[in-house]
């Protein structure tokens, strides 16, 4: 007799799914929903079961609510806001209709800006970068040592242009720098901490550096238990999102306004980071900014190297942060809430386990 476990069953394999799935008879109201989306929606299964679906998602693109009323056609919708009781969301959204049983619907729903992280950690991603800087070294510290002899041969009038080429090669060393951190595998330890201390550990950096006059406001769960991740990491995570909501917003009209919000969210999040591997991460911090946002042709791609929509930006700070985040077996998210006019970068992450490993 095989001792091989059980194939699971459809429920099961629902169950474990990385997007909310939630089946919708023909009064559109949901019968069945998933873990992840619990975590999506706010609210429990309790909650959700037996309720109107338009009363659990506030649609505000009149076509695709028009589409979803009558429930007799596939529907796909990329980068749609939504309402939550969990708050502003952008989605990617299907529909099907179950031929089978006329008028029930599956509707999935995934965030926009998890789809990468969802899908795995691709270390291969970031070897590139990492091969790349280290070619790009020798011959750097080739061209400083030739800048630096320059200046002392030259005139006193031609020294500015070797300066010059020294102050560029030192720029260009601390990009590459940058770089062979994305390629790098290694990653700091794991332990308890206690999240709100990071996060005012991060705060008073970010506004010591130039608070440029941006109102800084948490917005705190009290009651939620330590998370396991790395104190300098998550700092580091944290001083990078910080700096860039504070630089985002700097330039309001109206002022700008940064909140930190934590929060434990209900359901299970459940993220595929390595192969064969399962993370519930119910904590969840939010990074909230009134600038006006990245540009929308960005959103897709704003934690891949090299892009960025910030004057002067090398594009490699939200690249390392989702890397970061990765090492510590956590989640980010990017959503621009074009309703309220906020920026948001959501992270997830692990509750600390009872008995450390």
């Amino acid at each position: 007799m095989s001792d091989a476990p059980a194939r699971p069953d459809p429920r099961a394999q629902i169950a474990g799914m990385v997007f909310a799935v939630l089946l919708i008879d023909p009064d559109a109201v949901i019968a069945e929903v998933n873990p992840a989306a619990e975590d999506l929606l706010g609210r429990s299964a309790r909650k959700l079961l037996g309720a109107n679906l338009f009363d659990a998602i506030e649609i505000t693109d009149e076509r695709v609510s028009e589409r979803m009323a009558t429930g007799d056609s596939m529907l796909t919708a990329r980068g749609l806001p939504i309402g939550t009781p969990g708050g502003a969301r952008q989605v990617n959204l299907t529909m099907s209709p179950l031929s089978t049983h006329p008028g029930w619907r599956i509707v999935t729903l995934s965030e926009i800006g998890q789809a990468d992280m969802d899908r795995g950690y691709d270390e291969t991603a970031f070897a590139a970068p990492s091969v790349l800087a280290h070619e790009i070294k020798n011959p750097l510290s080739a061209i400083r040592g030739a800048g630096q002899l320059l200046v002392r041969k030259l005139p006193e009038s031609e020294r500015p242009f070797a300066l010059l080429i020294a102050k560029e090669v030192d720029r260009i060393a601390r990009l590459v720098d940058r770089m062979q951190a994305l390629g790098s595998r290694s990653s700091d330890p794991m332990e308890e901490v206690n999240l709100h201390e990071i996060v005012r550990a991060a705060l008073t950096v970010v506004r010591s550096a130039d608070d440029r006059g941006v109102q800084f406001e948490e917005e705190f769960d009290p009651s939620l238990p330590k998370v396991w991740a790395s104190p300098d990491t998550l700092q580091q995570v944290l001083i990078n999102l910080l700096s860039n909501a504070r630089d985002a917003c700097a330039d309001g009209d109206e002022g700008g306004t940064v909140t930190v919000r934590t929060r434990f969210v209900s359901g299970l999040v459940m993220n595929m980071l390595r192969p064969g591997r399962s993370v519930r991460l119910p904590i969840e911090l939010t990074v909230i900014d009134n600038g006006p946002g990245i540009d929308p042709h960005l959103g897709d791609r704003v934690f891949e190297p090299f892009v960025t929509s910030k004057k002067g930006g090398q594009g490699l700070g939200l690249a390392l942060v989702r890397k970061l985040v990765a090492d510590m077996d956590g989640r980010i998210a990017y959503e621009r809430d074009r309703v309220a006019e906020l920026t948001n970068f959501r992270i997830n992450l692990a509750m600390a386990p009872k008995e450390p490993t």
